[in-house]
């Protein structure tokens, strides 16, 4: 059922959408970062228990490309920042603001692969292999329907107007 409630309009300038809009992200990638730090201290203290030594070439490959794609993920999760810093008080918080949006979203998609990766791992292990890539695809597709399919879902419901903007504001 659509939601035909009458959407309202902010009363805020350009700038201030800007500024909304990547205090916001910012608090979406403080939730995401958690994420991956604890994924990420996961990852780094495996290799330094007894058992790792009994990893086989899969498992020891699945190991060393899930930790790649943490760091890489943790990197993306975190350039909204750096590039904030890199541009302050240029005049580009729009910029910063798109490209920043583009870096979550690839990082959603590195941490699905990570995630998947890491579950691979743990049930390979102490399970076996067939059961690993099950649970595997199994948090693939998790991630992928609530990450992606899901928030698409709901857009496709809402139907495709934009949503109403402030007047244009010719000093931004």
């Amino acid at each position: 059922m659509k939601n035909d409630a009458p959407r309202t309009v902010r009363r805020e300038t350009a700038l201030e959408r800007d500024d909304r809009n990547f205090a916001e992200l910012l608090q979406e990638l403080r939730v995401t970062q958690t994420g991956v730090q604890i994924l990420f201290a996961f990852l780094l203290t495996l290799a330094f228990t007894d058992r790792f030594e009994s990893l086989d070439e899969v498992q020891r490959g699945t190991y060393v490309a899930t930790l790649l794609l943490a760091v890489v993920a943790a990197a993306l999760f975190t350039a909204p920042a750096a590039l904030h810093r890199a541009l302050f008080r240029r005049g580009a918080k729009r910029r910063v603001v798109d490209v920043s949006g583009k870096l979550a979203s690839a990082g959603l998609c590195v941490l699905t692969m990570a995630f998947t990766g890491s579950v691979l791992l743990v049930v390979d292990v102490v399970l076996g292999r067939a059961p690993g890539i099950a649970a595997a695809a199994g948090t693939f597709a998790v991630c992928c329907g609530l990450w992606g399919v899901l928030p698409r879902w709901i857009r496709h419901r809402m139907g495709r107007r934009p949503p109403p903007t402030a007047p244009h504001d010719p000093a931004a």
